[in-house]
């Protein structure tokens, strides 16, 4: 198996966000009425650009399984893509060889395909496939998360102490594993979706603080909808249909989110 890989140098210290409100946890129930929506409303994504037939692995966020991506998959299959889940069960943290065996499928796919592959990460897979970006950039074509609680300290979502329970590791170690510190953007194309009414991560740790290559995208919704949210595979089929080796912003990125003023008319930039 590929070992770790680790970034060397250090990170500024992640801020101290606190969690969603409690109200904001209780509207989580949104997430069946979105799955729903989505079911009622699919062929309104009719209109959305097709793909060209590159790999995607879409990553499922903690307590979750590729189940949770199954209508995102189908979506990016019938768009053109060829979309696969992990494949390696509930995700639990990182326990045991899962650094490496994520590093091996990455690779896997890459073979296969002969092409990039892009990540799309749900919550906690979103900092495993920033990760996996920072240290095989050469196999990453773009990364997109789901609220990925990256921007923020450990604590800033309501999920911690699962994280704590479930992986048997603290959460106060998660710039110590592959590809260092998290807070730092990859360097390929990265968008990060987020909701301001995210009832399990807040929303400011979701966001990337901006860059030539990242972007920050608001959709309207819950945390746990985000994977079947009609807003959320509208913007994926869009950057995902990015040509290679170009980025060219969203239209309705957010730059008060990632703190920046945008006034330069071309927002068109080489994916390095």
């Amino acid at each position: 198996m590929t070992p770790p890989h680790r970034t060397p140098g250090l990170a500024s210290p992640s801020p101290e966000i606190p969690p969603p409100p409690l109200r904001y946890l209780a509207m989580e129930l949104r997430s069946v009425v979105e799955l729903g929506e989505l079911g009622l409303r699919h062929r309104t994504l009719g209109d959305t650009p097709r793909g060209d037939g590159h790999p995607v692995l879409v990553i499922p966020g903690l307590m979750s399984s590729d189940l949770a991506s199954l209508p995102m998959r189908r979506f990016l299959a019938r768009r053109g893509y060829a979309a696969y889940g992990w494949g390696f069960g509930m995700n639990r943290g990182l326990r045991g060889t899962l650094e490496s065996d994520l590093a091996d499928l990455l690779g896997a796919i890459a073979g296969r395909h002969g092409r990039k592959v892009s990540l799309v990460g749900i919550s906690l897979g979103g900092i495993y496939a920033r990760q996996l970006a920072k240290v095989f950039p050469h196999r990453v074509r773009s990364v997109v998360t789901l609220g990925s609680p990256f921007a923020g300290g450990p604590r800033s979502t309501h999920g911690w102490r699962v994280y704590e329970w479930a992986c048997g590791r603290s959460v106060d170690t998660r710039d110590q594993h592959m590809g260092g510190p998290v807070r730092p953007p990859p360097p390929v194309p990265t968008t990060a979706i987020y909701s301001r009414t995210d009832g399990i991560c807040a929303w400011q740790s979701c966001i990337e603080p901006g860059g030539p290559l990242a972007e920050s995208i608001e959709v309207t919704g819950s945390h746990i909808g985000l994977p079947h949210n009609l807003q959320v595979l509208r913007i994926l089929a869009d950057r995902l249909a990015q040509p290679e080796g170009v980025f060219k912003r969203y239209p309705t990125a957010d730059p008060v989110a990632e703190g920046e003023a945008r006034t330069a008319p071309d927002r068109t930039h080489p994916a390095r």
